[in-house]
C-alpha cells in the first residue's frame, strides 16, 4: 500500500489520501464574491483525486484583500455565493473542501499579476494598508499604517466572523494564512516588524498577535471540523524568521488545538534568493516542525510534482501530507496519475473511468 494514498486523520476529518490541493489565488472575484470561474475551478479540483482541496486566500476584510479581485468572507452575500458552489459540488463529489482565511497587510491594495501586480494608484481604487510597522514592502509601494490595538481588535473580530461564515457556507476546514509576507507573517518577521511594544522585538512578542488571531479563530470554528495554519519556515534573507522561531510557532499552534501545520516560506521581502527551482526545497521546514511536534500533522509544500518524491517524503516521516498547487493546475488529474505511478487504483469518477490508463490499449508495455 502506498503511504501517500493511505488515509490520514486531521482532527475530526479523515482524508482518503495524503494529497492536498494548496490554496491558489484566482483574482477573479467581483466585490469579494466568487464567480462562474470559481464554480468550474473548484469543481475540477474537487474531482482531482486529492484527499483535500483548500480554496484560495480569502480576505476577512475589504482592506485585507491582496487585490480588488480577491474573494472575501466579510459579508453574508459572499458566504451565500460560496454555499451555492459547495452545494453544487456535493451533488457529485464528497472531497473535503476547506478555505484559507487571511489579511494581506502591507501587501494589500495591489493589482492582479496579469494587470501589472504592483501597488494600485488612487485612480484605480487604492486603499489604506496596515502592518505591524510603517514599512512598505518595496520603496515604491504603499507605506502601511502601523496598527493600533484597536486595529488589531478589528482584525481579530473579522477572522472570527469570517470563520463563522465559512462554517455556515458548508466548508469542512479552515486554514489560517500566516505565510508569504502577509499580515500575520509580517508580525512574525523581524524584517517587517520593528515595533517596540509588546508586539515587537523578541520572537515571543512578534508571535503575540498572530497567536491571538489563531486562538480566536480556533474558538470561533466548530470543534467538529478541522483547522490548520500555513506559515513560513524562512524569509530566505539574513535577519529574517529563524527556523527555531517557526518551530516554536508551530508548537504553539498545535497547543491551541490546530489539527495541522502547513510549512511554506518567503514573500516577506522582494527578490529574496528563494531556491524555488529545487523540487521539495521547503521540505526541511516541515521536517523540523514534525520532529519538534511529532503528534502534529504536518504538511509539506513547494515544487513537489513527482509522485515518487511525494511518496518518499511521507514514507520517511518528514511530513504527513503533501500539498500540490501548480502541478494540479497543469494536470487536474495529477493525483489520479500519481496513484497509477505508485501502483494504486486510479480512482476516477465513474463518468471518466473509460478514459483511465488501465483501459488504454498497450498502456504500460
Amino acid at each position: 500500500m502506498s503511504r501517500l494514498f493511505s488515509p490520514h486523520a486531521l482532527g475530526p476529518l479523515t482524508l482518503r489520501n495524503r494529497i492536498v490541493v494548496a490554496p491558489m489565488c484566482q483574482y477573479s472575484a467581483i466585490d469579494g464574491a466568487p464567480q462562474p470561474w470559481h464554480h468550474q475551478h473548484i469543481g475540477r479540483l474537487a474531482l482531482s483525486g486529492a484527499g483535500l482541496v483548500i480554496i484560495e486566500a480569502t480576505g476577512v476584510t475589504p482592506e485585507g484583500r491582496i487585490t480588488p479581485d480577491d474573494v472575501g468572507l466579510w459579508n453574508d452575500e459572499q458566504a451565500q455565493a460560496f454555499a451555492d458552489i459547495l452545494r453544487g459540488v456535493r451533488t457529485y463529489c464528497d472531497t473535503p473542501i476547506g478555505i484559507q482565511l487571511g489579511h494581506a497587510g502591507r501587501k494589500a491594495s495591489t493589482a492582479a499579476p496579469w494587470k501589472g501586480g504592483g501597488p494600485l494608484a488612487a485612480e484605480d481604487g487604492a486603499w489604506t494598508t496596515y502592518g505591524p510597522s510603517a514599512l512598505p514592502f518595496r520603496e515604491d509601494w504603499h507605506t502601511p499604517l502601523e496598527m493600533t490595538e484597536a486595529d488589531m481588535n478589528h482584525v481579530v473580530a473579522a477572522f472570527e466572523a469570517a470563520a463563522r461564515r465559512a462554517d455556515q457556507a458548508g466548508f469542512d476546514l479552515v486554514e489560517l494564512h500566516a505565510a508569504h509576507g502577509y499580515l500575520l507573517s509580517e508580525f512574525l518577521s523581524p524584517l517587517s516588524n520593528r515595533r517596540t511594544d509588546a508586539y515587537g522585538g523578541s520572537a515571543e512578542n512578534r508571535a503575540r498577535f498572530p497567536l491571538r488571531v489563531a486562538k480566536a479563530l480556533r474558538e470561533a470554528w466548530p470543534r467538529t471540523k478541522a483547522v490548520g495554519a500555513r506559515f513560513n519556515g524562512s524569509d530566505w534573507v539574513e535577519g529574517g524568521v529563524a527556523l527555531e522561531e517557526a518551530v516554536a510557532f508551530g508548537q504553539a499552534l498545535h497547543g491551541l488545538g490546530y489539527d495541522y501545520l502547513h510549512l511554506s516560506s518567503g514573500g516577506n521581502v522582494p527578490r529574496a534568493p528563494i531556491p524555488g527551482d529545487q523540487p521539495g526545497y521547503q521540505v526541511r521546514f516541515a521536517e523540523a516542525v514534525k520532529q519538534a511536534a511529532p503528534q502534529a500533522s504536518v504538511m509539506a509544500v513547494g515544487m513537489i510534482f513527482d509522485p515518487h518524491q511525494a511518496e518518499a517524503i511521507v514514507a520517511s516521516g518528514q511530513a504527513d501530507l503533501i500539498a500540490v498547487a501548480r502541478a494540479v493546475l497543469d494536470d487536474p488529474n495529477w493525483a489520479h496519475h500519481a496513484a497509477v505511478a505508485l501502483g494504486q487504483d486510479e480512482g476516477l469518477p465513474p463518468q471518466y473511468e473509460r478514459a483511465g490508463k488501465a483501459h488504454w490499449p498497450g498502456y504500460g508495455r
